[in-house]
């Protein structure tokens, strides 16, 4: 997991394959493995970084009250398509799962947990939210069809949805960019 603040950017990754920086991963090899090839220390690598996949299932063993949905937005063959999937269970850990090729899980600037992924046709987009409290099925049943016809608007999930990075910042620790923004006027009010 790492921080991203570049350029005033935030991005908090929680997990991803897609980039290996040997620089960071130098050390952990450099003295039991001096002698193995570039192949066999990659491999190593890539053995370890999916073992630490298991320790971020383990920290976000958490249950945000209501199903996840995960909004995608699927590059394939024959172009990009829009669909979903809900995670019945409502548990943190349970979305980080993939068939994917390469993944990076992550929270971004706006408090949005995502994945960006890709994978022999192209690459995929996922937003994870919840549903807000005591959405109605009739309610969901529309938003699922505004998913599928292309025409689901950012008022859409923000009325139906709920963002997932402020229960990920509680788990790790970080701030959100608008909770710090918060805190400010707060602070200016007073």
């Amino acid at each position: 997991m790492s921080l991203n603040t570049a350029e005033g950017n935030f991005e908090f990754i929680i997990w991803s394959n897609e980039h290996y920086d040997w620089a960071n991963w130098r050390e952990a090899f450099e003295e039991d493995y001096s002698d193995a090839s570039d192949e066999k220390k990659y491999q190593l690598m890539s053995d370890l970084n999916a073992e630490y996949l298991e320790d971020e299932r383990r920290e976000m063993d958490v249950q945000v009250g209501s199903p996840i949905i995960v909004i995608a937005d699927i590059g394939r063959w024959d172009g990009r398509h829009t669909g979903y999937r809900e995670i019945e269970s409502g548990c943190l850990k349970d979305c980080l799962y993939t068939e994917l090729d390469g993944v990076t899980w992550y929270v971004d600037n706006r408090g949005d947990f995502r994945m960006d992924g890709y994978h022999h046709d192209g690459h995929n987009y996922y937003l994870y939210r919840r549903y807000r409290d005591n959405t109605t099925p009739e309610a969901i049943e529309e938003f699922q069809g505004k998913i599928l016809d292309h025409t689901l608007t950012e008022e859409d999930i923000d009325r139906v949805t709920v963002r997932l990075g402020d229960d990920i910042s509680k788990i790790y620790g970080f701030t959100l960019p608008d909770q710090i923004k918060s805190n400010r006027e707060r602070s200016d009010a007073r």
